[in-house]
């Protein structure tokens, strides 16, 4: 319908790389700054805590600079389905879960927008593909 916009393909994936790095970022800053609480609430280590809140600070670094990608989208993927896999069979969370925003449908959409970074690279404004 409007095939000029796609000329603004790379600044659609620039704002969807900058957004899915906000997300990683602020729940890795989340867990590296209590990662005793982090833990209780997510029923994992404190030792655990602390390593998932830097890898997805990694990933959000990586994700925001362009700096590799593709690997770091696939770990925050990996990421993800761990999540999903937790909600799913552990807690048994249904997609929307009980409140409608419990569920693990946020975790999918990660996945997928980590995908689109992956399959297209981030696009062209990254620092080192």
């Amino acid at each position: 319908m409007f095939p000029q916009l796609t000329n603004f393909a790379d600044v659609g994936f620039l704002f969807l790389r900058l957004m899915v790095a906000i997300i990683f970022a602020a729940s890795g800053w989340g867990h590296l700054k209590d990662p005793e609480g982090r833990s209780k609430s997510i029923g994992m280590s404190k030792g655990f805590t602390v390593l998932l809140g830097g890898a997805e600070l990694a990933g959000a670094l990586g994700i925001a600079f362009g700096v590799s990608t593709q690997l770091a989208a696939a770990g925050l993927i990996l990421l993800m389905l761990g999540a999903i896999q937790k909600k799913m069979f552990l807690w048994k969370t249904g997609f929307w879960g009980k409140h409608g925003t419990d569920g693990w449908h946020y975790d999918l959409m990660l996945v997928i927008m980590n995908l689109t970074i992956i399959v297209t690279n981030g696009g062209k404004y990254v620092l080192w593909k």
